[in-house]
């Protein structure tokens, strides 16, 4: 008995002479070890199940999600994140459906290529008309980029209206580094750069060559997103202001499209590389009829909010984000038809949970408040979260920072951790500190060409002016090859992302999720304790938007 009462004694003397942020942050860790592999799996199994019908907005798989995710909040110790005393932020849609009649024709004189609906094409109309139709002069004007800073316009020299455009994937890869980011995409190889291109030069419709590798993913993909029901926001104008018509084209037919023109893809790709390029009529005329579907509905971000501990600092946010929904029911593949979307992204879903219920174990809570945005429709062009950006429930410029999470790691332990778009905010700089203190490092994303930063719901609020934190999976796996993590990474690529096959699989170790979560967790606190704010860095593309607003607070 008296060896325990010496044992108590040193303990407390310990506790007594302990430095106090060195016990707060012994409570730290073990809040951020309440994020549990088993709890994580099960949430992940519930929002993946073919229950939930692939997620879909406006769907039973989005009431299911809605439900489900807020009763997981609640159980956290989560309040309402909408000042109006719900979980929800009412995000208002147009549903369409555009249903080509036939085949795109592309004719030169007598010769003809029709170009198959899901196999070479896919095309729709963001208008709400029942009735779309083509019949125009085709126009490869390269990449479609304007960019004044570069001394760069791929649309300069021809009047375009009423003209059909094709377009190249990605931005001009060229071997200088400071002209478009070099390896990595900027926002102007994205699609949804290139559509508004096409609108604002007047065109009457616009097609973008899908390649693998530049685009990042399969035409599979092209297909099954657009190939069924998508969403999109109706707009004051009506969506006048959209592109007619958009859509895709597979390489193969573009290689015959470029013939037919008398010249050849890859000659047209490399003229298209020159800064003196200038549009291209092809000699050919397009005609494409196609009906479409619409109907008005309402989707729903899910909000949830753990209140800030200081008087003053509470009335600022730090914003996690990661998106519920996914492609829903579709084509079949192999027999099956739902699109079930387990690491993307029910795994951030349930991430997010997570960290709602360590935070809430938390005696003490972080100094700022704490939002878990869960948009929906990112999978239909980051609607919700556009949405939440032009229309947000917290003021800009009280909101500090963004830390976005879209498919979390299935796959182990890795000894580093992505941030994608590193360098532009000094949110790396603590993301880097709680990596170290993980005995890890933080590396660039390995894929910088896929334009990843602009491809999930983070961009959306950094464009609007939010210091905005990117975390992606780690590559360098522990007692794995050193090639594991990359070839992994292409593998569900081709096999699992936006198919049926994206669900849960028996050879998955979230062990790697947990610590990634954990320092999530940690980057978080430090964010929302911190007096200082993050920042953009010096040049970054959207910090004037971030200085012009913080002159308001």
């Amino acid at each position: 008995m008296l060896k325990w009462v010496f044992v108590a004694v040193i303990i407390f003397s310990v506790l007594i002479l302990a430095p106090a942020s060195a016990i707060a942050a012994a409570g730290i860790d073990r809040n951020a070890r309440a994020i549990d592999a088993r709890t994580l799996l099960a949430h992940i199994r519930k929002l993946a199940s073919d229950e939930f019908e692939g997620r879909s907005p406006s769907s039973k798989g989005e009431a299911l999600t809605v439900q489900y995710v807020t009763d997981q909040f609640r159980a956290a110790g989560c309040t309402p994140g909408n000042p109006d005393g719900t979980f929800v932020q009412t995000v208002p849609l147009m549903s369409y459906r555009t249903q080509p009649a036939g085949p795109l024709t592309v004719s030169r004189g007598d010769r003809t290529i029709d170009m198959k609906l899901a196999d070479d094409f896919v095309a729709w109309t963001r208008r709400p008309s029942d009735r779309v139709a083509l019949d125009g002069d085709l126009v490869f004007v390269g990449y479609g980029v304007t960019a004044p800073e570069f001394n760069w316009n791929d649309l300069d020299g021809m009047d375009l209206k009423g003209k059909i455009l094709v377009m190249l994937v990605n931005d001009p890869p060229l071997p200088d580094e400071k002209l478009f980011g070099g390896r990595a995409m900027t926002y102007y190889g994205r699609w949804p750069y290139k559509f508004e291109q096409a609108a604002r030069a007047g065109a009457a419709g616009c097609f973008v060559i899908h390649e693998s590798g530049p685009a990042g993913y399969p035409w599979e993909v092209v297909k099954n997103s657009w190939g069924g029901e998508s969403f999109t926001f109706l707009g004051p104008d009506n969506n006048e202001s959209t592109c007619p018509v958009e859509g895709w084209i597979t390489t193969p037919q573009a290689e015959l499209l470029f013939a037919m023109a008398g010249t050849t893809y890859s000659d047209a790709k490399a003229a298209a590389l020159k800064a003196d390029f200038a549009p291209m009529a092809l000699g050919c005329r397009v005609k494409f009829d196609a009906t479409n579907s619409i109907r008005r509905v309402e989707s729903r971000n899910i909000v949830a909010k753990i209140e800030g501990s200081d008087a003053r600092l509470k009335n600022e946010i730090v914003v996690f984000s990661a998106h519920w929904d996914h492609l829903g029911v579709g084509a079949a593949v192999d027999g099956d038809t739902i699109y079930n979307g387990a690491v993307d992204n029910a795994t951030g879903v349930a991430g997010m949970l997570e960290l709602a219920k360590a935070y809430g174990k938390m005696g003490r809570k972080p100094k700022r408040s704490l939002l878990f945005l869960l948009p929906t429709a990112e999978e239909r062009g980051l609607l919700g979260s556009a949405y939440y950006g032009e229309n947000p429930l917290y003021p800009l410029e009280r909101t500090v920072a963004n830390i976005n999470m879209d498919g979390l790691n299935v796959l182990g332990r890795t000894k580093d951790v992505t941030v994608v778009g590193f360098g532009k905010s000094t949110l790396d700089d603590v993301t880097v500190e709680a990596a170290r203190q993980q005995g890890r490092i933080v590396k660039p994303d390995p894929e910088p060409e896929k334009g990843s930063y602009y491809r999930s719901d983070h961009f959306n609020l950094a464009k609007v002016g939010v210091p905005a934190l990117y975390l992606g999976s780690g590559i360098e796996f522990i007692g794995k090859p050193a090639d594991f993590g990359t070839q992994k990474r292409k593998e569900y690529t081709s096999v699992r992302y936006h198919k049926p096959s994206d669900e849960v699989q028996p050879d998955w170790d979230l062990s790697g999720a947990v610590e990634d979560l954990q320092l999530v967790f940690h980057i978080g606190l430090q964010v929302a304790n911190t007096p200082a704010i993050p920042t953009w860095r010096e040049g970054d593309e959207f910090k004037a938007r971030r200085d012009a607003m913080m002159q308001k607070r």
